[in-house]
């Protein structure tokens, strides 16, 4: 059993160091902030562009449209007060020029939670460790092959914690989808029949920058949780 217990500890080494690179890795680039997205995505920046000129444009065929139809009142068309409509046209023709600035107010209110979960205080944590504590803790419970049992554990574990970190960035560049698209959502709002699609686009980025927090705050725990059970392995 010597040379499997040697590639069974080899092998934990490489998933463990694996997971140290990640969690470095990912956790010190994803953020309430877009600079990891248009690294990753450079054309977002260039559209966002676009897309200003394309609600701009919407929000004044919408205005035009809508006060054509005032003419038609006589007939029984339906149309929007028009006093009211020029208000709200004016308004969000201004929303989506500040559009940049808005979703950057947003951004750093999320942050600032974001940025004290990954900057919390935790047990100090060695990943290569792990194995060397379940072998220890399984030897006392077990009298078989106690190094496979610990490379299954240890997958387990590097397995969910990998998922939990995918899903981060996932929740990432949903964000950056959401914050690059602003200007058409703003552009919904401007008119009455669209209203709700403005609506529910707010209430996307408000629950993609809350997840976005929540996920950081389950790596941290993850990670506190394994940083308790390595300061006192023996509590199971």
């Amino acid at each position: 059993m010597g040379i499997l217990d040697g590639i069974v500890e080899w092998v934990s080494e490489q998933v463990m160091n694996a997971l140290d690179l990640i969690t470095t890795s990912v956790l010190g680039t994803l953020g309430c902030d877009m600079n990891t997205f248009l690294r990753f995505f450079p054309a977002a920046e260039t559209m966002y562009s676009i897309f200003v000129a394309t609600a701009v444009g919407l929000v004044l065929l919408n205005w035009i449209w809508q006060l054509f139809k005032n003419f038609g009142l006589i007939a029984g068309v339906e149309a929007e007060d028009p006093v009211k409509l020029s208000i709200r046209s004016v308004l969000f023709i201004g929303l989506i020029y500040y559009c940049d600035e808005i979703t950057d107010l947003v951004l750093s209110i999320g942050g600032t939670p974001y940025d004290w979960i990954l900057t919390s205080e935790l047990p100090a944590l060695n990943f290569a460790d792990f194995n060397a504590v379940l072998i220890t803790i399984l030897t006392v419970i077990s009298n078989g092959s106690i190094g496979i049992i610990a490379l299954i554990l240890l997958l387990v574990l590097a397995w969910n914690y990998i998922k939990l970190l995918f899903e981060a960035a996932e929740r990432y560049v949903l964000l950056g989808v959401i914050i690059y698209t602003a200007p058409i959502a703003f552009a919904c709002g401007a008119s009455k029949s669209t209203s709700n699609i403005f609506s529910s686009w707010c209430r996307m980025l408000a629950g993609q920058v809350f997840l976005l927090i929540m996920n950081a705050w389950c790596l941290k725990l993850f990670t506190s949780m394994v940083g308790s059970f390595l300061s006192n392995p023996l509590f199971l």
